[in-house]
């Protein structure tokens, strides 16, 4: 694939993670959370290059949040939220092959993990102004279950689609 359609394609990816984002703002942010958005975190599934358009879409959505008074946790998420996401994006494409009835369901797991205690942290540190471990359990715990529904949920179902439709599977692979 040459290079233009590789960056129109994360120019893609990272829109309609945004758009899903903002659309769902009154959910995508805060102590209880579910950012249907992070369902394409599991993209790199289909290629490193997919890594870059989720991580962008994670930084616009987190950079408009903020800008909107949606996102409360300010310049903390756009920094380690944003981070957060190309950690598990990177995981994410290293355990593409891990697979259990043809899906790659290990894929589905670094977004959820990786979230749960970053976002955890900052909405601990937001909340109490210092690490405290039993709040930081539960903002991980509430981020995980929300990831979880987006990642395990929506997520697995995207990538079931996608690799049952050749045309779609073509367009989010390399």
């Amino acid at each position: 694939m040459n290079k233009s359609k590789t960056i129109s394609r994360q120019a893609m990816i990272a829109a309609m993670y945004t758009v899903t984002g903002l659309i769902f703002a009154p959910v995508s942010f805060g102590t209880v959370q579910v950012r249907f958005s992070e369902m394409f975190a599991l993209l790199p599934v289909f290629g490193t290059s997919n890594i870059w358009g989720v991580t962008a879409g994670c930084f616009i959505t987190n950079l408009i949040g903020l800008m909107t008074g949606a996102n409360i946790l300010g310049s903390l998420d756009i920094i380690f939220g944003t981070a957060a996401t190309f950690i598990a994006a990177l995981l994410t494409y290293m355990m593409r092959n891990i697979k259990y009835k043809n899906l790659p369901v290990a894929s589905a797991l670094p977004p959820v993990i990786v979230n749960a205690a970053v976002v955890g942290w900052e909405l601990c540190i937001m909340i109490n102004g210092s690490f405290n471990p039993v709040i930081f359990w539960a903002q991980a715990i509430s981020v995980g279950l929300g990831q979880a529904v987006s990642c395990l949920g929506l997520g697995l179902v995207m990538i079931n689609i996608i690799e049952k439709h050749p045309a779609l599977k073509e367009m989010m692979t390399r």
